[in-house]
């Protein structure tokens, strides 16, 4: 985990997204390629969007924007992939939030040796904390759907890969 000083604070880079937030010297996530300071903000989004009880599951794009950012490091390939698909499927596709779940169900019943995915070399515009900090509501969904384009566009070397596998074990 990078540190830098800004102005007499402590601040922490996030290796997935490389966001440098205030640093609160928390342990990185053991899940994914983030400061823990980057993981609390993760956890805030998903408390806000789970409150809502949308009927589309938005809050899966938030799923798949967040581990595909920070893949790398301790992310596991399964997660990468399942949330590369996931970006296809409503970025490109139009799928619901319900309808990516059940695309992941589907891809879970079938064994797979996930390749090891080599992540964008990229400082991104959009993060977790750009979401929280637009206007909760229409404008923060907005700000997800953004977010969850940029990070799907930055995976471009992966785009054949994940087209392939969403035709060949999804629609047959």
């Amino acid at each position: 985990m990078r540190r830098y000083f800004r102005m007499g604070n402590l601040l922490v880079e996030s290796p997935g997204c490389k966001r440098k937030l205030p640093s609160k010297n928390l342990e990185p996530c053991d899940r994914y390629h983030a400061s823990g300071e980057c993981w609390q903000l993760y956890g805030e989004l998903t408390v806000y969007n789970m409150s809502k009880n949308d009927p589309d599951f938005i809050h899966q794009l938030a799923v798949d924007a967040y581990g595909a950012q920070h893949s790398g490091g301790v992310t596991r390939s399964i997660t990468t992939a399942f949330a590369l698909v996931g970006l296809y499927l409503s970025v490109e596709c139009g799928y619901t939030g319900k309808q990516v779940q059940k695309a992941h169900m589907k891809l879970a019943k079938r064994r797979h040796d996930w390749p090891r995915f080599e992540p964008p070399h990229q400082t991104y515009s959009l993060t977790v904390f750009d979401v929280l900090r637009a206007e909760p509501g229409k404008k923060r969904d907005e700000m997800l759907k953004a977010w969850a384009e940029e990070v799907w566009k930055s995976w471009e070397h992966y785009h054949d890969w994940v087209r392939t596998i969403c035709h060949q074990w999804l629609h047959r």
